[in-house]
């Protein structure tokens, strides 16, 4: 016995542009809505040369007396009453019935249409096998562990690993264990290929593989890149010669940990909040540090001139030297490094040098595709790229303007973009408010928002300079905009949260310095 069909009301005609799309979800099917005049007609959205839901977003138009819709993808034609590709008239769409009914449209379904029993598993390759692409992985497992078969490049020959940690590896404050987030076990338990070692070079969109630099093809029906970001490096004579280093992976911390064993100067280029960690651990291996900075003050995307001498006079202490407002001529020596020259005529000496002097997005795989680029990827509030079928998240990633390089934004990154890999809803990453905390044992430094922006703005500040404890909060409208914290920093959570919400504070205002934070899950 048939099922008997089922007729579902979408929406009214008028919501429905002449010649444009919608979407609607029908017995768990995406089905492309297209009006022409007074006649609506239903397709499948999903496009079977892209594999992308892109049919609702088509040009509609008449073709050789053939009414169409254009995939905006690679251009195919589909006829609206037939589903027919003009182009290839093996491949269909395949159509619903549908109509109005005092001006409500209607499509109508059979049960037993959309009951073709469990689909294949769609293709996903993952390019990057760092914090932000595991971290969607994880989410999209957690969303719809048997939507795809996933593949994984990462050009390292290991799983990954927290990068946030790489400070206290270098200070000896933890081991190689402990900041192992995948180990290889992890990919083999989930059925998730892995290829380590081995780096995506290639990108055919058309034929929606990749090509890697050993030869290997995949092909996918989604991709996501994660090709994170690489270290500024100095336009100085000298930058390539051996002892000099950037601080971006494992492999660049054992390096410098080689190299600190026989070691006894070191200089790090950047005082901003990774040139200081290096800094700190480069001391703590025993060796004289001195830092670098081109800038009047530490930390200065972050803190303000009061707490950046707070935490300059403590790394002081620590027998951590500085060299403030000073540019870097050339790095010398005779075969290896052996003394930075600056600007002004001085030099130090350097058995090591450690560049963290920023971060550039790594878009040459992207560009090289044709997906459209900027300082990043460019991506949409999904973390779609130009190509439907593609997707990207991390630090290669350019939002509404913006790069990220701090964990909170890119974990909002990976959940959002699981979400719409998984088909699971509609979310959007809307940006997000930058915080960071200082990783130094023993000092507690705290940023959120942009104090060097902040402008029109209430300051609320407290300094004791006996106790090593300094706040100070940029309120406007009710509203906080900015915190700065050292030495007491137990409320940056709750301050980060307040920030990034723009919840109203006025009941907590003539507080807010001093209010202890609530207590996780209460509202703020």
């Amino acid at each position: 016995m048939s099922t008997p069909a089922r007729r579902h009301f979408i929406c009214s005609l008028d919501q429905l542009l002449d010649c444009g799309g919608a979407c609607a979800l029908i017995d768990g099917e995406q089905v492309a809505l297209v009006r022409v005049g007074e006649e609506v007609f239903a397709l499948e959205n999903r496009d079977p040369f892209s594999e992308a839901n892109v049919i609702s977003r088509g040009i509609v138009g008449d073709l050789a007396g053939q009414l169409v819709v254009t995939s905006p993808v690679y251009k195919q034609h589909f006829n609206l009453r037939s589903g027919r590709c003009l182009e290839d008239e093996s491949v269909s769409l395949r159509t619903w019935p549908c109509g109005v009914l005092d001006g409500r449209v209607w499509v109508e379904s059979l049960q037993q249409q959309t009951s073709r029993g469990v689909p294949g598993r769609r293709r996903l390759v993952v390019v990057g096998n760092g914090m932000a692409a595991m971290r969607t992985v994880e989410q999209l497992l957690e969303q719809a562990p048997d939507a795809y078969e996933i593949t994984i490049f990462g050009a390292e020959p290991r799983g990954n690993y927290n990068r946030i940690l790489l400070s206290p590896l270098l200070a000896g404050d933890t081991d190689w264990a402990q900041i192992m987030l995948h180990p290889l076990e992890w990919y083999r338990e989930r059925g998730i290929t892995l290829h380590t070692g081995d780096p995506v070079v290639s990108i055919d969109r058309r034929r929606k593989r990749v090509i890697s630099a050993a030869g290997v093809i995949a092909g996918y029906d989604r991709l996501l890149l994660a090709t994170g970001s690489d270290p500024v490096r100095l336009k100085v004579r000298g930058h390539d010669l051996p002892g000099v280093f950037t601080f971006r992976n494992i492999d660049d911390v054992d390096g410098m940990l080689k190299q600190a064993s026989s070691a006894r100067n070191a200089v790090v280029i950047g005082g901003g909040l990774l040139g200081l960690e290096a800094a700190s651990g480069l001391a703590k291996q025993g060796l004289a540090v001195t830092v670098v900075h081109i800038r009047s003050r530490v930390m200065d995307r972050q803190l303000d001139e009061e707490a950046a001498e707070y935490l300059r006079h403590s790394m002081e202490a620590r027998g951590i030297q500085f060299r403030l407002a000073a540019r870097t001529e050339a790095l010398d020596g005779e075969g290896v490094v052996q003394r930075v020259l600056l600007e002004d005529g001085s030099e130090l000496p350097a058995d090591m040098v450690v560049v963290a002097a920023g971060i550039s997005p790594r878009t040459e795989l992207a560009r090289q595709c044709g997906l459209h680029c900027d300082r990043g990827i460019l991506v949409d509030d999904t973390l779609q790229t130009y190509d439907p079928a593609i997707y990207a998240v991390g630090e290669c990633v350019q939002h509404r303007g913006l790069t990220y390089g701090l964990v909170a934004p890119l974990w909002e990154q990976a959940r959002v973009c699981a979400i719409h890999l998984a088909e699971r809803g509609v979310t959007r990453f809307r940006g997000s408010r930058p915080s960071s905390q200082l990783k130094v044992s023993g000092i507690e430094v705290f940023s959120a928002g942009d104090p060097t922006r902040v402008t029109g703005a209430e300051s609320i500040r407290y300094a004791d300079r006996a106790a090593g404890i300094y706040k100070r909060l940029w309120v406007k409208d009710n509203r906080l905009q900015a915190a700065v914290l050292y030495g007491d920093t137990r409320s940056a959570a709750w301050y980060a949260e307040l920030i990034e919400h723009q919840r109203d504070i006025s009941a907590q205002r003539d507080e807010l310095l001093w209010a202890e934070p609530p207590a996780t899950g209460s509202a703020a």
